[in-house]
């Protein structure tokens, strides 16, 4: 193999040195990522089809003609396969079947086929880091024989710390030990071993990619050559063959940074996905990967097409959209984010390190900054809730340039719900997986079931947050966003290609101005969240605008937006 010839002759900085110097990593992907716009769905709440309270697959597919009405051409779907449903999808127990709640796997293919009839792309989760202890693959290498196909596809181990034997004892006296995070160990008594080493959860036991250090007084510390952590990988190829070749067009991977163990400074793991993106382009080069990594700088040279900046990784995400009196932002350092009717954020940390992000990445690949996703809390929750408000931040979502990712409801400004009870996991992210909002009944067009059987409570606000309020109503936030696609795909510039530049002074944050431009052609963006009237002074020359959602002006060289303001100019 290519890679173990390189480990062996000189060593792994030289490795991926090769590798991403090569022509592959020069890519940024297939053609049609220039122009992609996502649209994220959390299956179990988008359509219910078969009248149980929980979405389906034939449920999306019947949906497709109003996705693309929203301007999307890109699905990615959460986790799909057979699960445990112990964490929302992310305890799989067969990658290579659909869970029996959504479908089977025709009913996926018949959503890919349908989808790619009308210019849709389809992704899928890739939870690449465990499996659930229910899984066939687990319960094969729990058993005493050490030489079994999947007897190390897992970390087993006799002996731990002390301290770790403590966090043991710790997490049972918990009110839920299953559900509780604390610990690296689980105390199993399996044939194989007395204890294995979990992911997150006690049903998450982590997949054996290798230790990049291993210990040598540790023997379960296999290296990442090892036979077992190289038939892991192959097993990870073998899942995304199968679905790449029944027309998936892609994966999102889930932790995408976390699958070697012992390696923080991530070279081996970034060496395992320039590996996997290799045979890739080989093999399926209009396929995609996406990273869950949220360290672009990193996850883009490591070999995926997309990285995310979102709530965790560079800093910056949060201090734009987590208040500090909702659950994302209550432990932030921060008194106030940007996109808060205060005026009183600060863009400094977001544009220090978004700035060092894109310029690194962006002749390799794309950064993504989503709306929200199934993980935090959507735009519309607590002080931000008037539509005024929440198009100035989706005029940001839709106007940054690598590629968009519209999270399922934000088009028609669904709410994140407070307080939910959590359920499978869900915890505080239950508010942000909450029924998508079609028409203004009990159950919101969602389901024909009794509204106590949604897989979540939905709240139209009296119909008013329901996609059969808004398509009649030209200055609803669905008509706002399907403008904002429709021009988004009209321009190179405004596209996921076009250039950017930060025009405005940090140090004087309202309002927020950047430059986006290709060719000859430019775009001026100027974004007022903040509740008071403010202006700026900057050498624009003339232009006119495009897109406007509240009251600004552009006089000479001076720009002034009013509360709440978006707009969007064309030079001249």
């Amino acid at each position: 193999m290519r890679i173990k010839h390189l480990l062996h002759q000189s060593g792994l900085a030289l490795a991926i040195a090769c590798l991403t110097s090569g022509s592959a990593m020069a890519q940024k992907g297939p053609k049609w990522l220039g122009d992609a716009v996502f649209y994220q769905i959390y299956p179990s709440s988008y359509m219910d089809t078969d009248g149980n309270g929980i979405g389906d697959l034939p449920g999306i597919t019947s949906k497709l003609d109003y996705i693309k009405s929203l301007g999307v051409n890109a699905l990615w779907l959460n986790p799909i396969f057979e699960s445990g449903w112990f964490d929302g999808g992310y305890d799989v127990i067969d990658y290579y079947k659909v869970d029996p709640r959504f479908g089977t796997n025709s009913d996926l293919v018949t959503l890919v086929n349908e989808a790619h009839k009308r210019g849709i792309k389809v992704c899928l989760d890739l939870v690449a880091g465990h499996t659930s202890s229910e899984c066939a693959w687990f319960k094969a290498s729990a058993e005493k024989d050490p030489n079994g196909r999947y007897s190390d596809y897992f970390i087993w181990l006799d002996n731990i710390s002390d301290a770790e034997k403590q966090e043991i004892a710790a997490r049972r006296q918990e009110p839920d030990p299953a559900a509780s995070t604390r610990g690296r160990y689980v105390e199993a008594n399996a044939p194989r071993a007395k204890y294995y080493e979990k992911n997150f959860f006690e049903c998450q036991p982590a997949l054996n990619y290798g230790f990049a250090n291993p210990d040598p007084s540790h023997p379960w510390e296999q290296s990442v050559d090892a036979p077992g952590p190289q038939a892991v990988r192959r097993e990870m190829r073998n899942i995304m063959s199968f679905w790449f070749d029944k027309g998936i067009d892609g994966f999102r991977v889930d932790m995408a940074p976390s699958l070697v163990k012992n390696d923080p400074d991530k070279k081996a793991v970034s060496l395992l996905w320039n590996e996997m993106r290799e045979w890739k382009d080989k093999n399926y080069p209009e396929c995609v990967l996406i990273s869950e990594w949220s360290d672009p700088a990193v996850a883009i040279p490591a070999g995926f097409n997309i990285d995310f900046m979102i709530h965790f990784g560079i800093k910056g995400y949060p201090s734009l959209f987590f208040a500090k009196n909702t659950p994302w932002g209550r432990w932030e350092k921060y008194d106030y984010c940007y996109f808060d009717r205060s005026g009183k954020g600060s863009i400094s940390e977001f544009i220090d390190n978004y700035t060092k992000a894109y310029t690194a990445t962006k002749d390799k690949g794309y950064i993504a900054i989503p709306s929200s996703n199934h993980d935090y809390q959507r735009p519309n929750v607590a002080d931000r809730n008037t539509l005024d408000q929440l198009k100035v931040a989706m005029t940001f979502f839709l106007t940054m340039p690598g590629v968009p990712f519209i999270y399922y409801g934000d088009e028609i400004a669904m709410k994140y719900q407070m307080d939910l009870p959590s359920k499978e996991g869900s915890n505080d992210r239950a508010g942000t997986r909450t029924p998508m909002q079609w028409k203004n009944n009990q159950t919101a067009g969602f389901s024909t079931c009794m509204p106590d059987k949604l897989y979540f409570p939905v709240d139209t606000e009296n119909g008013k947050l329901t996609v059969e309020t808004q398509e009649n109503d030209p200055n609803s936030m669905l008509n706002f966003v399907r403008q904002l696609t429709a021009l988004r795909h009209s321009s190179k510039a405004l596209g996921n290609d076009g250039d950017w530049q930060l025009l405005s002074d940090v140090s004087r944050p309202y309002p927020m101005i950047y430059q986006r431009s290709f060719g000859s052609e430019t775009y001026i963006i100027a974004l007022n969240p903040s509740g008071q009237k403010v202006s700026a002074t900057l050498s624009i020359g003339p232009a006119q605008p495009v897109m406007l959602s509240g009251k600004a002006s552009l006089n000479k060289d001076k720009i002034s937006l009013h509360a709440f303001t978006a707009a969007i100019y064309k030079t001249k």
